[in-house]
């Protein structure tokens, strides 16, 4: 099967809209107020508002208070929810939601223990460890650090661009494939042939 892909950090209707039409299957929005790609409820629901149907929208969030991510779900149509922090799976189920669970991965870092854990979520998003950031960092990790088998969908993340996603998909064989910074002009600025070369390497990965 095809890799699902997903396009992160989209800032720009029209960014999000060239994602579709280049054949991402979802696109990511970041309401965390560190990250260079972090929007507002209003620009998410712009964002949100231009998509075709059939496009899933991530919202992603890092230690956030319930209240934010309630105030997020009530004003934007989101279809998933993605926890890249330290939240406890109890908080991650409580939205009564589909959720994915981020983890950075280094050695030492034992996905089986993190799917029990997290059993009821969609899917596990493999990134990679960098001290004091969550994700967006454009570093990669040993993808031999991933066990030969989940219980739950594989999603790889972490400094995939252009360049290292075929060979990503055809080494992991993950679920899908989730990219931010590895196809940006700068910072929350997505660029139209980078995406189509990462989707295009991702479906060729598979084959």
């Amino acid at each position: 099967m095809l890799p699902r892909i997903k396009i992160c950090g989209i800032t720009r209707p029209e960014d999000g809209v060239e994602a579709a039409r280049l054949g991402a299957d979802a696109i990511g929005l970041v309401f965390y107020e560190k990250s260079p790609r972090n929007v507002s409820i209003e620009q998410a629901r712009e964002i949100v508002r231009a998509l075709p149907p059939f496009v899933s929208v991530v919202a992603l969030f890092v230690n956030p208070d319930a209240a934010f991510v309630h105030s997020v779900l009530d004003a934007c149509p989101v279809d998933v929810l993605q926890f890249h922090g330290e939240e406890s799976p109890e908080f991650c189920r409580s939205f009564s939601r589909p959720y994915l669970k981020a983890v950075r991965v280094r050695p030492g870092v034992d996905l089986l223990e993190w799917a029990a854990a997290y059993h009821d979520a969609r899917g596990l998003l493999a990134d990679a460890f960098v001290e004091g950031a969550h994700g967006g960092t454009g570093a990669v990790f040993d993808w031999t650090l991933l066990p030969p088998a989940l219980p739950l969908p594989l999603i790889l993340s972490g400094g995939l661009t252009p360049d290292n996603v075929q060979e990503a998909v055809a080494k992991v064989h993950p679920a899908a494939v989730d990219v931010s910074s590895g196809v940006e002009s700068s910072k929350g600025i997505k660029d139209a042939a980078r995406m189509a070369a990462f989707i295009s390497g991702a479906k060729h990965g598979s084959v």
